[in-house]
Parts: structure tokens; sequence; C-alpha cells
């Protein structure tokens, strides 16, 4: 008898474990991304160039736009619902804010949807002062999600 309550705990515990992995998007479903070129845009004079980040061949993809900057490279990640910042600059790679003369997305929307932790955790990803666009988009695409708070991580697929 006592075993047989045994195992009926574990297994409520594993359903409930299970539920709440799904419902919060586990981490494991960004493994796999696109990275695309954008080509034929009217960039203007800040933007370089544009990639699209897809994780899982979903249909909301991520914009990525690369500025060249005094103070080195920034490359602004966004969507509808979120931007962030990474940049190769003397500290390093890392996140950061946007500028607010770039911010297309309300502050209230933005700072709900990024997690502030990470992205302080995230400030020096690497310490490299000089990255090409491959490695810094590999980069942002593995550590993009992290920076997403759990009950937001449906907008990246």
């Amino acid at each position: 008898m006592k075993n047989v309550k045994l195992l009926s705990v574990f297994v409520v515990c594993f359903l409930v474990l299970t539920a709440s992995v799904n419902a919060t998007g586990f981490r494991s479903d960004f493994k796999d991304y696109e990275i695309e070129a954008v080509d034929d845009l009217n960039l203007g004079k800040k933007v370089e160039k544009v990639w699209t980040l897809t994780y899982n061949s979903s249909e909301k993809p991520v914009t990525v736009l690369k500025h060249k900057t005094l103070d080195g490279v920034e490359y602004m990640v966004r969507n509808d619902f979120f931007e962030v910042c990474y940049a190769v600059t003397s500290n390093g790679f890392g996140a950061k804010k946007v500028r607010n003369s770039w911010s297309n997305v309300p502050k209230q929307i933005n700072s709900v949807v990024l997690n502030k932790e990470q992205l302080k955790r995230q400030a020096v990803i690497s310490p490299n002062k000089e990255m090409d666009d491959e490695k810094a988009l590999g980069l942002i695409a593995n550590f993009l999600p992290d920076l997403i708070n759990d009950e937001y991580t449906h907008l990246l697929n």
C-alpha cells in the first residue's frame, strides 16, 4: 500500500512538472534556428545589414539590424514585442538596452518581455573586441532565448 502511494505521488509530480515545462516554453525548443540575410532593402544611412532569425521554422522571425557606431558595432534584435541590442565594444560582445532614438517598442512592453537579470548577465558574453557577423549572429541566436521571460518565449516560436 505504501508503494502504491509513493508511485502515485511520483506520477502526479511528473505530470505537473511536464505540464509546467510545456507551459513555459522549454528552452531546448530554440536549438534549431535559421539566419537569412535580407537583400535589396533601402537600409538608410545608419543600418548596414539586415537578417531574419527564425527558430524552429516559425512564422514569427526576429529581425537583426547591424549598425556601425563610434563605439563599435551594434546588432539590434527586434520584433513587435521586444527589442534588445548586442554590441561589439571595447569591453567585448554583450547585450544592452536599445538606444532611445532607435527604439520602436514601448518601454512598458519591452520591460515585461525581457528578463532584467539575464540582460545583466549577458552584458559581456565574449571578451573578443572584434567579431565577424557570422559569429555575432550565432551568439545572438543562442543567447536571445534566455533573455525572454518564460511566459513570453512563444514570441520566438
